[in-house]
């Protein structure tokens, strides 16, 4: 491979999203306010960096309640989770800080209100995706969950004249798209919900990726396997007809890809933290792609405020 003055470009936004920032938040100040150990049901966001990095501060990551002692500090992660969750913590007197992401509890709220109006409620989503076990479980009797258009045209037991559709949060807006025009032509009466339940951090980032692949040769996502929006951007970026590759860290890099490439697109899953990203351009800068060119596409300023409960708990001894 020639090693010449090659190009990175860093599209704006990338990485962490305000509910990413929450929760972390959340976990981080757990620990500081009330002490060792804070117990975190699930990762807290889906990258094995961040969870590890709050391991080594303090957090106990678990997969079930039943691992957590009776009455400890508990934290639920921020895709949210199904109301037996809350009342198995309720039952064992468990201190519970909720990080949900606001943006999933408003999915989950729509989904509480319908199924309380009698409707059908169709859920695009991924069956086995945290967030949508968690809102999945929120009206099991009535909810269908559909991940395809295929899923679309075998749909039974539907109220045609009661039905809505609501989504995971991290999906790809064109996929939904085409699962939600099936779904119109399926059931003209669907009511659609109020906002998008495509995050706004979703929905950037995937705009971002589509400048990319008009730029440039390659496009590098920084995210982990089981990140579903880190996913969803190199599908965009493959339906946009841009070669791309997710990988967890800049090690995963293979020099086979950089061949015949002038410039490489480098951005990050909503779970991703920055130190990952530029750990990525370092060592692209040792294959000759030393030029960096930040691209601004969409400007974000979005925060979401703490929840209540670290400000009532009484400090714990460790």
């Amino acid at each position: 491979m020639d090693v010449g003055s090659k190009t990175v470009f860093l599209p704006k936004p990338r990485g962490f999203c305000a509910g990413v920032i929450r929760a972390i938040d959340i976990v981080t100040l757990a620990l500081e306010k009330l002490g060792r150990p804070v117990y975190v049901r699930k990762e807290i966001v889906h990258n094995r960096f961040v969870v590890d990095e709050l391991a080594a501060q303090g957090a106990v990551f678990v997969e079930n309640l039943d691992e957590v002692p009776d009455g400890a500090i508990t934290i639920f992660s921020a895709h949210g989770v199904a109301p037996e969750v809350w009342q198995e913590a309720k039952l064992r007197k468990l201190r519970v800080i909720d990080a949900t992401c606001p943006l999933v509890t408003k999915v989950h709220i729509e989904v509480i209100r319908y199924a309380r109006e009698n409707y059908s409620i169709i859920l695009i989503g991924h069956r086995n995706h945290d967030e949508v076990i968690g809102t999945f479980g929120e009206a099991p009797h009535t909810i269908h969950l559909v991940s395809s258009v295929d899923d679309v045209d075998v749909l039974e037991g539907i109220q045609a004249d009661r039905v809505i559709y609501a989504t995971q949060t991290t999906l790809s807006l064109d996929d939904t798209q085409a699962i939600v025009d099936r779904l119109k032509q399926r059931f003209p009466k669907i009511i659609s919900p109020s906002s998008s339940d495509i995050c706004y951090a979703t929905q950037n980032r995937q705009t971002a990726v589509k400048v990319l692949a008009e730029k440039a040769d390659l496009i590098l996502v920084v995210g982990a396997q089981n990140s579903s929006n880190s996913n969803r951007l190199v599908e965009v970026a493959h339906s946009a007809g841009a070669a791309a590759h997710l990988i967890a860290t800049a090690g995963d890099i293979r020099e086979e890809w950089l061949d015949k490439c002038s410039s490489v697109g480098v951005t990050a899953g909503a779970s991703t933290p920055e130190i990952l990203v530029q750990e990525v351009v370092d060592r692209l800068g040792g294959f000759g792609f030393t030029r960096v060119e930040e691209l601004e596409i969409i400007e974000e300023n979005v925060h979401f405020p703490l929840p209540a409960p670290l400000e009532k708990f009484d400090r714990v001894v460790s």
